[in-house]
């Protein structure tokens, strides 16, 4: 062989080994795919950069023919990629009530994603089946909010339970500074990464991993997440929590 041909060869070699780089790296190809769906709105695909959904869903474990409940979704950013990644031999269960539940009507109603169902969260009513993942994001602090008085350790113990025996819980919030009293859930819309474990562990759930994808460490955490200063911008935590087998 001739030393060009030899060069050739072994460029191609390191092409081959190289590491992919960007979504092609992070994410399997059923996530990359639902990712790319035609069917998402271009405004939400304008927020992959911020969200970085394919390095959520792959901390996430999520696997074609999944059972998936998507925590208050708010307009359904997530619940059309989970819906894609967990295909037509899986369910996305858009778990949220009253007013809220119009925002996510017009995924749930659309052929492009037959497999979504909006249904109470488990406090409510629990899941028909049990699930394999629960996913939540930018809305745990949520829990915390006066205006829903809402009873947190049974809200929790309610998500602990629709999970089969092994089922994860992945929580995506905006971080207030450690510390920080409950109350800046309403102030601020933020929470103390250590209280939702804290909170979790207790109702019984088994703290798995962190991701940190999304942290920002230039966010001083005093301004409101809705804050043009600093919107789309937080420094967001990323826990992964498993129900015991």
């Amino acid at each position: 062989m001739s030393r060009k041909l030899l060069l050739a060869a072994a460029a191609a070699a390191l092409l081959a080994a190289a590491p992919l780089s960007g979504l092609a790296q992070s994410a399997p190809a059923h996530i990359a795919a639902a990712i790319d769906d035609a069917a998402r709105p271009a405004a939400e695909k304008a927020r992959d950069a911020a969200r970085k959904p394919a390095e959520m869903l792959a901390f996430a474990e999520v696997q074609p023919g999944q059972k998936v409940m998507d925590l208050i979704p708010g307009g359904g950013y997530f619940t059309r990629i989970l819906s894609k990644a967990v295909g037509p031999s899986g369910k996305v269960y858009a778990a949220t009530s009253g007013q809220y539940a119009k925002q996510i009507e017009p995924v749930a109603t659309d052929p492009a994603y037959a497999n979504v169902q909006v249904v109470e969260p488990p406090i409510v009513a629990k899941p028909a089946e049990p699930l394999d993942l629960i996913f939540t994001a930018q809305n745990y602090h949520d829990l915390h909010l006066k205006q829903l008085g809402l009873d947190v350790p049974a809200f929790n113990k309610g998500l602990l339970d629709a999970l089969k025996p092994g089922g994860l819980l992945v929580v995506v919030d905006h971080a207030a500074v450690a510390g920080a009293p409950i109350e800046v859930a309403d102030s601020l819309h933020r929470i103390d990464p250590a209280v939702v474990r804290k909170e979790l562990e207790a109702a019984g759930f088994q703290f798995v991993a962190e991701n940190d994808a999304i942290r920002n460490p230039d966010d001083p955490k005093t301004a409101n997440v809705f804050d043009p200063s600093i919107r789309a911008k937080t420094d967001q935590f990323v826990f992964k929590f498993r129900k015991p087998d």
